[in-house]
């Protein structure tokens, strides 16, 4: 299949392991200008008052163009410890976030440098988890016209066209007061799902794979 162009992405939504899903090769831009408000440093959990956005505070760059790949990570009002609180707080109830609870929690004991770096590590996680296993480069340069290009398309508060993607309902732990949140971070779905995320992710993916799941009650 063709390539797939995708931002770097912090505990990035469904959508996005949905291409990492469907492809057989996968591109990460590293060589753009950073942009703001993006899932590069954002991800969005379900917490029991509704969706929570969980922020990685970077360091002001140097200079007004900064490249993805040199933005460092800053230690601004303990967001590591923010960030893991939360993701207890949400799912600690969830049928397996004790089952993955190990695999994530060094991620926030450990200081990463760069956010790019940071990213990744937790990207090949959650493709080892989930037993997704695309070719992944790194751009070298950037681009700006490629095809099945969605580094802009998955954004959080953009709502772009994707016409493959087509959210599947899973089990959430607050479902009934909230109704379904849909294309939230990968770890709401790994940890509600658990081994069957990647028959979620195979189903939202309408232009590759015919399973749909059954709508949630």
């Amino acid at each position: 299949m063709a390539a797939v162009y995708l931002s770097s992405a912090y505990l990035a939504p469904v959508q996005y392991y949905g291409k990492l899903c469907s492809y057989d090769t996968a591109y990460i831009e590293t060589a753009e200008n950073y942009p703001k408000q993006t899932y590069r440093n954002r991800c969005l959990i379900a917490g029991a008052n509704g969706v929570q956005s969980l922020t990685i505070p970077i360091e002001k760059p140097a200079t007004e163009k900064c490249l993805t790949k040199d933005i460092r990570i800053s230690d601004h009002g303990r967001w590591r410890h923010l960030h893991w609180h939360a993701l207890v707080s949400a799912y600690g109830l969830s049928p397996f976030f004790e089952y993955y609870r190990d695999d994530f929690a060094p991620f926030y004991a450990r200081k990463f440098d760069f956010l790019f770096d940071f990213n990744e590590a937790l990207r090949q996680l959650v493709c080892e988890l989930t037993d997704i296993h695309p070719e992944v480069r790194f751009t070298t340069r950037y681009e700006a016209s490629v095809a099945d290009d969605f580094r802009e398309t998955i954004r959080p508060k953009q709502a772009a066209a994707d016409s493959a993607f087509v959210p599947q309902p899973y089990w959430q732990v607050f479902r009934d007061k909230q109704g379904f949140l849909p294309n939230l971070s990968i770890v709401d779905l790994l940890f509600n799902m658990g081994p069957e995320a990647v028959l979620v992710l195979q189903a939202s993916e309408t232009g590759s794979y015919p399973l749909l799941l059954p709508a949630v009650e």
